[in-house]
């Protein structure tokens, strides 16, 4: 049985995007990063199987690509307080004209050009 280890995202300036998702998430580096690889674990992860998403950073030297592919879904009890915390660490905001009417996302990038959403998380369905 497979399990997702790490989501990876790519970056071109490793320092920087490090700084932004370890102070957004409050994740610490597994071990010294390299020039060019960084794999971030939540707070007390221990074992690579252990329980909790892995943030994974790589300096590929391609360029980012518009609209990407892949997108992280940051989920948040306060959207708005956590919107202005993460535009404080250096995040924007993403010009996205689609929003539905009922939409409980934001768009912003990270400082390389990811994007990711911030949803208002509310009561979790059941069945």
């Amino acid at each position: 049985m497979l399990s997702i280890g790490s989501t990876v995202l790519t970056v071109e300036d490793i320092d920087r995007a490090g700084d932004f998702w370890r102070a957004a998430l409050g994740y610490e580096s597994r071990g010294e990063p390299s020039d060019d690889w960084v794999i971030l674990d939540p707070p007390g992860k221990t074992h690579w199987a252990a329980p909790g998403a892995s943030l994974a950073l790589s300096v590929t030297g391609y360029p980012q690509h518009y609209p990407p592919r892949i997108h992280l879904d940051l989920y948040a009890e306060d959207q708005a307080a956590e919107i202005q915390r993460l535009l404080d660490l250096g995040a924007r905001e993403v010009d996205w004209d689609d929003y539905p009417d009922d939409a409980d996302w934001v768009v912003l990038e990270d400082t390389e050009g990811n994007r990711f959403c911030v949803v208002q998380t509310g009561p979790y369905p059941q069945g």
